[in-house]
């Protein structure tokens, strides 16, 4: 996969939360005419697998540590 060589700001991984750019994202994938980007292979083949399951629903709040 050809990475992008100029940052447009910061995308949150939808399978884990956390926030990645075009650059450090190490996988992305197209649904429905729109770019996900993930920050592990294991987030992008969770959200192949199932979509809907990320985006449909809202993902309960993590807990701080204390």
């Amino acid at each position: 996969m050809v990475k992008h060589t100029e940052d447009k700001g910061t995308f949150k991984d939808p399978v884990c939360g956390m926030e990645v750019s075009q650059i450090s994202a190490i996988a992305e994938s197209q649904y429905q005419g729109r770019s996900f980007y993930f920050c592990a292979g294991v987030c992008k083949e969770a959200f192949d697998t199932d979509p809907e399951k990320y985006l449909s629903k809202k993902r309960p709040q993590r807990k701080k540590m204390p």
